[in-house]
């Protein structure tokens, strides 16, 4: 249960200068309205209703995760709609919500009034508007954020959560090759990605988890190995094609699957990359680009969701993780996935936020829990 309790000035100003945040030395306060501005369209607020593609689902959670007081431990939201620290004011499904703050619920009453929704912006509308001062918060493409940074826009980012990964689809004549599984995986150029498609916003993926989440990431290579991807290429016969799928909607998923199609052609792989729907059946494609949220800081609860995702992808049994699982029994789990090159991991991406002038206590929240709206103020400008 957090406490908000209002503290002297210069106690306020003590507490933000040790956390390195020093953002205002005015008091706290209640009241406002805070414009917030999403890509994703989404058509219901029913937890259990049907999403299009993973930024609605992801935008739905974040959307539950202020209105709902508790989750399950698979994640979804216990309760009532409206317990939590907002309920809906008004809502005009696929454009715009809002949400008013409750006075009475547990945890204390949110500062900020009422956050205004609104939907289907995209990620060029969004920054401009948190330019221009028309928006006091948004998501940023990882990419976009040193541009953000660069005009002038309030970046903060999270530490590196969303795994983009290659998942061979099972059944492929192709994907049942483990030499031509392991070419491929051989072949991406990590660094690359990272620093030139992400603008350095993001992180190497040679595991399933992240090093500051398992600390064990550091034992999976990251390295490309052309060379060696096209000696294993070549004792495959018939140099069979690879058609690699990714969401035709995500200009990022496009950008990361047509790069892997060029470091595949440079190591003497037929792979090509082709955009199909986002929640198309898997067939017709031979892998998969897919971009996964963590769904808890703790490296169990990750790997378990990650499995629950990637384990009908690619044909692999159900894999239990019983509580209380040691750090090495864990690694073990990661490790035998990685080395079956059913899964490629590529790149970590860290959320990246865009916040308004006017936003004050904001702090990026950890992996699996949604925007802390309701700890942040608005500074009201002077009379």
């Amino acid at each position: 249960m957090k406490l908000r309790l209002f503290l002297s000035v210069a106690a306020i100003s003590a507490v933000l200068a040790g956390a390195g945040r020093v953002e205002s030395s005015r008091r706290p306060r209640y009241g406002g309205t805070l414009r917030v501005e999403i890509g994703a369209v989404v058509h219901s607020l029913d937890p259990a209703g049907a999403v299009a593609d993973a930024e609605e689902a992801a935008a739905k959670d974040e959307v539950g995760a202020l209105l709902y007081d508790q989750r399950n431990e698979d994640g979804s939201f216990a309760g009532v709609a409206g317990s939590g620290a907002f309920h809906i004011a008004q809502w005009d499904s696929g454009k715009r919500l809002t949400l008013a703050a409750n006075e009475n619920v547990r945890g204390g009453r949110a500062f900020v009034d009422t956050i205004e929704i609104e939907m289907g912006r995209p990620a060029k509308e969004r920054l401009l508007d948190l330019e221009a001062g028309s928006a006091d918060f948004a998501e940023i493409p990882p990419e976009e954020a040193r541009r953000a940074s660069e005009a002038g826009v309030r970046v903060s980012a999270s530490r590196p959560e969303e795994l983009v990964a290659l998942v061979f689809a099972a059944g492929r004549a192709v994907s049942e090759e483990e030499r031509a599984r392991e070419a491929v995986a051989r072949s991406i150029d990590r660094g690359a990605i990272v620093n030139f498609i992400l603008q350095k916003e993001g992180e190497p993926a040679g595991g399933l988890l992240p090093q500051w989440s398992s600390g064990t990431a550091f034992l999976f290579p990251t390295a490309t190995d052309a060379a060696g991807a096209k000696e294993l290429w070549a004792q495959i016969a018939g140099s069979p094609h690879v058609a690699l799928g990714y969401d035709a909607g995500d200009s990022l998923a496009q950008a990361i699957a047509e790069r892997i199609a060029v470091n595949a052609r440079d190591a003497g792989i037929r792979l090509t990359a082709e955009g199909v729907a986002a929640n198309a059946a898997p067939g017709g494609y031979d892998a998969r680009l897919v971009r996964l949220r963590m769904k808890s800081s703790k490296p169990r609860e990750a790997l378990s969701g990650f499995l629950a995702t990637l384990g009908p992808m690619a044909g692999l049994e159900a894999t239990m993780l019983p509580a209380g699982m040691t750090a090495e029994q864990i690694y073990g789990v990661e490790r035998n996935l990685v080395s079956s090159y059913r899964v490629a991991p590529v790149v970590w991406l860290p959320r990246v936020y865009g916040l308004g002038a006017r936003v004050r206590d904001w702090n990026a929240p950890p992996a699996g829990e949604g925007w802390p709206l309701a700890d942040v103020w608005l500074e009201q400008e002077a009379k």
